[in-house]
């Protein structure tokens, strides 16, 4: 197959079009987990109707070889079926981290967002650890994506139920102004206050009767409530403050507040 390139009609960069090697191609260390379903559905549409959706690559290191920017389940779903070569759009190596901070090929959930964040994150450390954190906005959505990173990452809580905090986070995690070297003790400190909340949540849970996820999330919900009222946006307290006090109003949360009956159901 021969190479056809073309101009981007927005930005101006050039594209090329061609086949590559699917042995040659690399999946890089910030992109999401791998989904067994998708595989299988997509290595069906293959056998079905062949190859015809390009997969996205960069340039790597080491002569003809690509990381996958876009594409790499069907990537794998290639392998399996036994392809050598596949067509893939090459896009300049420079746009390899924003084309990654918006792959839609399956929507990513937010554990997916935080440990990608954190990849991207240790990478960035890696390479430049006086790089300032805050640079990393251009690939990252929210910067609470890092600390709940560094939460399943680096504290080992696969498990983190980093949605009931979501909202919270949105109003008091920003990038920070500091080099990446001195941003990760601080995102690890951020994320052992983020788990002693949940220890806190899941005691009081306990002690409530409480079991369903969904009632655990309302928990904090109501505490937070109570703490700083109904659609806040500015709570002007730094981050420790606003989990330290958080955690000490789910502490405090009775069964009538929530309306638990003593068989630890809802009223």
């Amino acid at each position: 197959m021969d190479k056809c390139k073309y101009t981007e009609p927005v930005k101006g960069y050039e594209i090329i079009f061609q086949e590559v090697d699917v042995d040659k191609v690399i999946i890089p260390p910030i992109e999401r987990p791998l989904s067994n379903t998708l595989i299988e559905r997509l290595i069906n549409s293959i056998q079905t109707l062949g190859f015809i959706d390009p997969i996205m690559v960069v340039p790597a290191n080491g002569e003809g070889y690509y990381e996958v920017i876009d594409g790499q389940h069907r990537l794998e779903a290639a392998k399996i079926v036994g392809l050598e070569r596949i067509p893939a759009f090459v896009l300049p190596k420079d746009l390899r981290n924003y084309i990654l901070s918006f792959n839609i090929e399956k929507a990513p959930g937010l554990k997916e967002k935080a440990v990608q964040a954190y990849n991207l994150f240790m990478e960035k450390l890696q390479q430049n650890p006086d790089m300032k954190e805050y640079e990393l906005e251009p690939f990252i959505q929210y910067p609470f994506y890092i600390t709940i990173g560094f939460v399943i990452e680096r504290l080992g809580d696969k498990k983190f139920p980093g949605s009931y905090f979501e909202r919270i986070l949105q109003k008091v995690d920003e990038f920070l102004d500091m080099p990446l070297k001195e941003a990760e003790k601080e995102r690890e400190n951020r994320a052992r206050k983020l788990e002693e909340v949940k220890i806190v949540l899941n005691q009081k849970a306990e002690e409530l009767g409480v079991t369903m996820s969904y009632d655990k999330q309302r928990m904090v919900s109501y505490a937070f409530q109570k703490l700083y009222g109904r659609g806040v946006k500015f709570l002007g307290e730094d981050f420790y403050t606003v989990f330290d006090n958080l955690k000490e109003a789910i502490q405090s949360l009775t069964p009538e507040e929530l309306g638990i009956t003593a068989e630890g159901g809802t009223l």
